[in-house]
């Protein structure tokens, strides 16, 4: 028997991050990807390659859950970009007409291409209407700050004060990552249960942002636990595997490099 897993997430056009990035992650660890797109993102290269933000229709977003939700048996779901409080809203009430097993939130804050204002609309309708229904919430340090309400996390303890006030908005696991930002030789992140912290390290690779590597992240996060497998181990092993792809990532015409989500299995070859 094949296992499933559910994407809902924006399209990034030169299939470095977004839904692309999600689904081939679900295809090199063995689960069948069925994905809903929220809104279409297209860097501009001639203008610094900023962000181009197209939202999807709330109501063609709605077709596409029923559809997903109809035709297959879907129990574990990654939510990524949403982009709009009218999109987040569509997609609240659609995770409400089923029950899931698991609910991986990557929760994408802030689109280059949005107005300052939309994008705190969107802050705000995430944290109230998506945020309590994750099984698992994984912000990066500039989201579990905005999160978290703290003006600085500079370090572990910090990283960890943020994920306990994440946890009390509602989601059962909260895991802060600290990436290439977080001062220091390796990335760390920080994962919490409601009690237990458990850091997770490994040497960081480069100094800068790798593009696709929190979608990756929490898209093999997803992958796992559609398999049956626990939260730790789930996370434990997504971490791993985003490290290979950031070690094998792609170079492109971009001033930022891609994940290679086959990295992985690659390197097992």
């Amino acid at each position: 028997m094949v296992d499933l897993a559910y994407v809902i997430a924006g399209m990034e056009a030169t299939g470095g991050a977004g839904l692309q990035a999600d689904l081939k992650t679900f295809q090199e660890l063995g689960v069948y990807g069925v994905g809903t797109t929220t809104c279409i993102v297209s860097f501009d290269p001639k203008n610094n390659w900023s962000h181009r933000f197209v939202p999807i229709a709330p109501e063609v977003i709605a077709d596409q859950i029923e559809a997903a939700t109809a035709a297959h048996d879907l129990d574990t779901v990654k939510i990524g970009m949403l982009g709009t409080p009218a999109t987040i809203e569509i997609v609240a009430e659609g995770l409400r007409g089923q029950s899931w097993r698991h609910v991986v939130l990557d929760p994408v804050l802030i689109c280059k291409g949005q107005e300052p204002g939309a994008a705190l609309d969107t802050d705000t309708a995430l944290r109230e209407q998506i945020l309590p229904l994750a099984t698992l919430v994984t912000p990066n340090l500039f989201e579990a700050r905005t999160l978290a309400g703290m003006d600085v996390i500079g370090s572990v303890d910090e990283l960890i004060e943020a994920a306990r006030r994440i946890h009390d908005l509602g989601p059962r696991y909260v895991l802060a990552k600290g990436g290439v930002e977080l001062p220091g030789d390796d990335a760390v992140d920080v994962l919490f249960d409601g009690e237990d912290v458990t850091i997770l390290t490994a040497p960081k690779v480069g100094r800068e942002r790798v593009s696709g590597a929190g979608c990756t992240l929490a898209a093999a996060v997803t992958a796992e636990l559609a398999k049956g497998v626990e939260v730790y181990d789930a996370v434990d092993f997504a971490k791993e595997f985003v490290t290979a792809g950031i070690e094998g990532r792609v170079g492109a015409h971009t001033p930022f490099d891609t994940v290679w989500q086959g990295a992985f299995v690659d390197a097992l070859a």
